[in-house]
């Protein structure tokens, strides 16, 4: 089964679920608010819409699904400002709605588990706008709406390589401390599967199998990379950005069983070390 995607706030994720649909011959149409951008969104077979400011209608008239990446603002969630009313019109003949949301609606659960019958209870205000973003996405009637919570995102571009190579990476020690994390890849996959099968209501959580502290990550990539290990510094003492420091404000372990139970989902990249490893093999060319 193939359509039209529109796509709002179209970036990493978002890019790497076209790299899949293009191939199958999906029409992809993606949101962005840079002119800079426009460019990269058309060598990537994408329909490139500037918004806010385009006239939408055209769009979501030949739109059969939806994606939100679009982060929640000031105002609340930017799509909904702009456009809850003609989406709402339009809700009865979607095929899917995808929501990416975040794994920090949970808040902090002190290295604990949490799955997505957990009580939401974000302690930062990005979760908190998250967690508003999700229930006004779920209060449009007869929406095909699918929240997706991400953990935290890495993948081609976005791995710890660079500031290892540079020796800026620092392993910051908070004992107790775990994250869970997913490979964008995944995330598209995972995206990809709830196309193909849809679950109106449903709820993701999408990560891997192997929830990890921080520090872990930093020595695994200096370990690939033949470099020392970059000194431990301890949390309390270090001087760090408010967002920076926000990031080790929770610690939990998010469990996936649901993306693999339901949409038959493997992982690409079950852990860490899998995906750091062909991080550095596509930089390589090895």
């Amino acid at each position: 089964m193939i359509g039209t995607l529109l796509s709002f706030g179209h970036g990493y994720a978002a890019s790497a679920l076209a790299n899949l649909l293009g191939p199958e011959g999906w029409r992809v149409i993606g949101t962005t608010r840079s002119d800079d951008r426009i460019g990269t969104l058309l060598a990537q077979g994408v329909e490139p819409r500037l918004w806010p400011g385009a006239n939408m209608d055209p769009a979501l008239d030949a739109a059969t699904h939806i994606l939100i990446s679009a982060a929640p603002g000031p105002e609340g969630d930017p799509v909904l400002a702009e456009l809850r009313d003609e989406i709402a019109a339009r809700a009865d003949r979607l095929r899917w709605v995808g929501y990416l949301s975040t794994t920090g609606v949970y808040g902090d659960h002190q290295g604990g588990w949490v799955d997505e019958t957990t009580p939401l209870s974000p302690t930062t205000e990005r979760g908190r706008a998250r967690m508003e973003a999700e229930a006004a996405w779920a209060a449009i009637p007869d929406l095909p709406l699918h929240i997706f919570r991400l953990a935290g995102i890495y993948g081609p571009g976005r791995g710890p390589f660079a500031k290892v190579r540079q020796g800026t990476a620092r392993r910051i020690i908070k004992p107790g401390q775990v994250f869970s994390r997913t490979h964008v890849d995944d995330i598209a996959q995972v995206l990809h599967a709830s196309m193909q099968r849809p679950n109106p209501g449903a709820i993701y959580n999408v990560c891997d199998d192997d929830p990890a502290p921080p520090e872990e990550v930093i020595g695994y990539a200096a370990e690939l990379l033949g470099l020392p290990l970059p000194p431990a510094e301890d949390f309390d003492m270090v001087e760090m950005s408010p967002m920076a420091r926000s990031f080790y404000a929770e610690s939990k372990r998010v469990r996936n069983d649901r993306i693999k139970d339901e949409l038959g989902v493997t992982l690409r990249y079950p852990d860490y070390r899998a995906g750091l490893r062909a991080l550095l093999a596509e930089e390589t060319g090895e």
